[in-house]
C-alpha cells in the first residue's frame, strides 16, 4: 500500500532505572515497539469481529531516527524531557523491538515525571509514526505494518487507552470493513447478473 500519512500512536511499557546514591541521571527505558506481536487494536461493535495489528522485523530499516524526541503524553505545550539529536534519548532497533533509554532533563517538569515513573504512577509509554507500507489480511483482520515512514517522538503517557489510539486505529479499520464489504456486494451482484443470463439464455 502507498504511504499513509495520518500520524498515529500505540502503547507500550516503560520503567524508571534505580538510580544509586552518587547518580544524579533520571533514566527511564522499555520498549516502545515490539516486533511479531499481534495486538487487538480494534472490536467491531456489531460482529464483535477483532482487529489486530502487527510490526514486522525490519519495519525501522532505513528510518531515520536522529532527530527523535521523548515528550510526556505527546503534548508540543510542555517542554521536551529528552532528544535522540543531542544522544539523552537512544533508540535502538533489535530482535525485540525499538528499545528507548532517556536520560530525562533535569528540570522541575524532568523531576516531577522521573518521580512518577519511578513509584509506578505513569509505567506506559507510547510511540507516534507515520507508515510507509502496509498491508490488510481480511481473512484474519490483521493489518501488518511492513515499514515505517518516521517515528514522530515516544511518550510517557497518563493512561494506556487514550483516544488517539482508537480514533487512528478504528479509522483504519472500519475503512478496511467498508472496503470489503463493498467487495462482498459486488461481487453477489455479479453473481446475480450471472444467474439472470443464464436464465435468459
Amino acid at each position: 500500500m502507498k504511504m499513509n500519512h495520518q500520524k498515529e500512536i500505540r502503547i507500550a511499557q516503560m520503567r524508571a532505572i534505580p538510580q544509586s546514591d552518587e547518580q544524579q541521571d533520571m533514566i527511564v527505558d522499555g520498549y516502545a515497539l515490539v516486533f511479531e506481536q499481534p495486538t487487538v487494536l480494534w472490536t467491531d461493535p456489531d460482529s464483535g469481529k477483532e482487529y489486530r495489528e502487527v510490526i514486522s522485523k525490519g519495519a525501522l530499516d532505513g528510518v531515520d531516527l536522529s532527530d527523535v524526541p521523548f515528550k510526556y503524553n505527546h503534548s508540543d505545550s510542555m517542554m521536551i524531557m529528552a532528544r535522540s539529536r543531542n544522544h539523552t534519548l537512544t533508540l535502538e532497533p533489535d530482535d525485540v523491538g525499538l528499545k528507548i533509554t532517556a536520560n530525562l532533563a533535569p528540570t522541575s517538569s524532568g523531576k516531577d515525571l522521573y518521580t512518577l515513573i519511578q513509584r509506578g504512577d505513569i509505567n506506559k509509554m507510547s510511540f507516534a509514526f507515520y507508515v510507509a507500507e502496509d498491508e490488510f489480511d481480511r481473512k484474519t483482520t490483521t493489518r501488518r505494518i511492513q515499514k515505517f515512514a518516521a517515528i514522530g517522538d515516544v511518550s510517557a503517557v497518563d493512561f494506556p487507552a487514550y483516544d488517539q489510539t482508537s480514533i487512528s486505529a478504528r479509522s483504519y479499520f472500519e475503512s478496511q470493513k467498508a472496503a470489503q464489504e463493498l467487495q462482498e456486494r459486488e461481487t453477489i451482484d455479479a453473481k446475480r447478473r450471472r444467474k439472470l443470463l443464464l436464465r435468459t439464455y
